[in-house]
């Protein structure tokens, strides 16, 4: 397979703050890969050193072969990154925007047709003509990814792409960027919702402190961290001493501990029979994602 991003022993310092601390990571052309953290951990650091926003300290970054310092044109022609911050240019209609964009990578009007397929795939051709002063939060973040991908680049960053975006639009979204994976694009997304990154990616990275701590397909890390949560329905209680290095959350009155083994449910159930604690409502789930994160990153 093809390298589409290759980083190499990238460092970041910011005053006495050393944000990167150095990263090695490849994705191939074509996954779907996540790169995921608490915030704070680099992220948005290294994204903005791959879009040649900054500089890094050391180490290099190249995008399907090109450095993207040294050569920042032909790098930069091949990415679209959608941003987490909602920037647009408030004098043009959706349409404008994005043939504007084309046109900036040298794109002219024999592009009108993806353009459109844009505009379809992302649901906004009825929105091609509206200003975008007047489209809605959840339309402008659309209008945003279509305009990552107006010049249609074979490796697409998605930085927390569905922030504060309903679950229709999300799926829409989904839909359309799938279908672009299946096409052979490559897709880096950095999201905080980890069902999707579950759902969507086949290898994850996760960050903490500058640091790349895990670098693994989606099933291998699940594989690794498989267990079980066992959520009770307590109300609000001081749990026993013996069960509360098993709890992983507790919200309006229910309780989630993290099992590594069955024989754990009588160790809590029999605990909180001693202590009088009563169980209005028990489940059993399967561990995913947001359980292999805990694990590696911590509850920040």
């Amino acid at each position: 397979m093809t390298t589409a991003i290759q980083i190499n022993r990238i460092h970041k310092h910011f005053g006495a703050l050393h944000a990167l601390k150095g990263i090695d990571l490849s994705v191939e052309q074509g996954e779907f890969f996540a790169l995921l953290g608490p915030n704070g951990a680099g992220k948005s650091t290294l994204i903005n050193i791959l879009a040649g926003l900054i500089k890094p300290s050391s180490g290099d970054i190249s995008v399907l072969g090109f450095d993207v310092v040294e050569q920042y044109r032909q790098a930069r022609q091949l990415l679209g990154i959608v941003p987490q911050e909602l920037v647009f240019d408030p004098f043009f209609n959706v349409r404008e925007m994005l043939r504007f964009q084309a046109g900036y990578f040298g794109r002219g009007p024999e592009n009108d047709a993806w353009v459109d397929e844009i505009l379809v795939g992302l649901g906004l051709a009825d929105k091609a003509n509206t200003n975008m002063r007047k489209l809605s939060g959840g339309m402008k973040r659309r209008a945003l990814i279509a305009q990552a991908l107006a010049h249609k680049p074979p490796v697409i960053v998605l930085d927390e792409p569905t922030a504060g975006v309903d679950v229709e639009l999300r799926q829409t979204m989904w839909a359309f960027i799938k279908k672009l994976n299946r096409e052979g694009h490559t897709i880096i997304l950095t999201t905080h919702y980890l069902e999707e990154a579950e759902t969507l990616c086949n290898r994850v990275g996760m960050m903490k402190q500058g640091e790349l701590v895990a670098l693994d397909s989606t099933a291998n890390l699940l594989n690794k961290f498989s267990g079980k949560k066992l959520s009770l329905s307590l109300g609000e209680v001081s749990l026993p001493e013996a069960i509360r290095p098993m709890l992983r959350g507790q919200e309006k009155g229910v309780h989630t501990f993290a099992l590594t083994d069955m024989a754990q449910i009588e160790l809590v159930l029999s605990s909180l029979r001693t202590a009088n604690i009563a169980v209005a409502d028990m489940q059993l789930h399967e561990a995913d994602l947001e359980d292999v994160f805990l694990s590696l990153v911590g509850k920040q």
